[in-house]
């Protein structure tokens, strides 16, 4: 069958090759994939896995042969696959862990878009009531962007979202944003929690603009630069701030489902900012890395 496999050369970050049929074990379901999700950080710093792994975390498609072991959907059911290994191929041999049942009336491309993002979205802001409180998402135009701003807001919350620039702010005061900021010197407001996705520089910004009691969820670091703090800037009185990383791999079904349901219900939409096929991947790839993209990027296997 044909897969995106990891590729360290000049060419990469993936390409395509012929790889083996995966031969499920007892308590994984065969998933036949229809839809892959890309995601900058497993494209970004590909050299983290093996030459030649099939790549990819993120994808829906339809159960062909149900776990043996009688867990997880039956054969036919349309399912998200979510933070599982080995996603951007024809077939892929999954736990039931990693799925989500798609309902009827929801998109498979758009349960395709859930995954890292969705689900790093959900857990983040689940750390702490939001109701009445002021959050900041930075990096508000990507994929995890978008879908903190919509949950935050469903949570009650008075929502800013940040974006590097105004032609990556369209949309977002529709999907629930109270303000849409390109500098946070723009507000002088001060926030509850902060869902950070860029890093560099931008963390000890967010940090002076941080309540007392508050505390920044680190959850990438697409900026690539380092973070420094001015001397004296973590030292203070009152309710003490914190500073929050994120790495949870845990598994993702029930967050697959929470979101999936949300979908269904019309109180969550999907941040799919550009679809097309997994044949011309290079060219969403290069989309990606010059920050065209806003939401997320969706390619059909065909």
């Amino acid at each position: 069958m044909r897969a995106l496999v990891v590729d360290h050369g000049e060419a990469g970050p993936v390409r395509f090759a012929d790889v083996d049929e995966p031969v499920p074990s007892s308590d994984e379901a065969l998933v036949e994939i229809r839809h892959i999700g890309l995601n900058f950080g497993e494209l970004n710093y590909v050299h983290q896995w093996p030459a030649g792994t099939v790549h990819g975390h993120d994808a829906a498609g339809v159960v062909v042969r149900a776990a043996s072991d009688g867990s997880g959907p039956p054969e036919g059911a349309r399912v998200a696959v979510g933070v599982a290994p080995h996603a951007w191929a024809e077939r892929v041999a999954v736990s039931p862990s990693s799925l989500g049942t798609v309902p009827e009336g929801v998109d498979l491309a758009d349960a395709a878009a859930l995954g890292i993002a969705g689900v790093t979205a959900l857990r983040v802001l689940r750390k702490r009531s939001l109701l009445a409180r002021d959050v900041l998402v930075t990096g508000a135009s990507g994929g995890v962007g978008h879908f903190a701003v919509q949950l935050a807001a469903l949570a009650g919350a008075r929502v800013t979202a940040l974006v590097g620039s105004p032609d990556r702010a369209a949309g977002l005061r529709e999907l629930g944003a109270d303000a849409v900021l390109t500098d946070l010197a723009e507000t002088e407001d001060r926030f509850d929690l902060v869902l950070d996705t860029v890093g560099g520089p931008l963390v000890g910004q967010a940090w002076s603009s941080l309540a007392e009691g508050g505390t920044i969820h680190l959850v990438g670091y697409s900026s690539g630069q380092e973070t420094t703090f001015p001397s004296g800037a973590l030292f203070g009185f009152g309710e003490p701030r914190s500073i929050a990383t994120y790495g949870d791999m845990t598994p993702t079904s029930g967050e697959l489902t929470d979101l999936l349901d949300l979908m269904a219900a019309g109180r969550l939409s999907a941040p799919v900012g550009l679809r097309g096929d997994w044949q011309d991947v290079d060219d969403a790839v290069r989309a990606l890395f010059a920050r065209t993209v806003r939401g997320k990027i969706v390619l059909d296997v065909t």
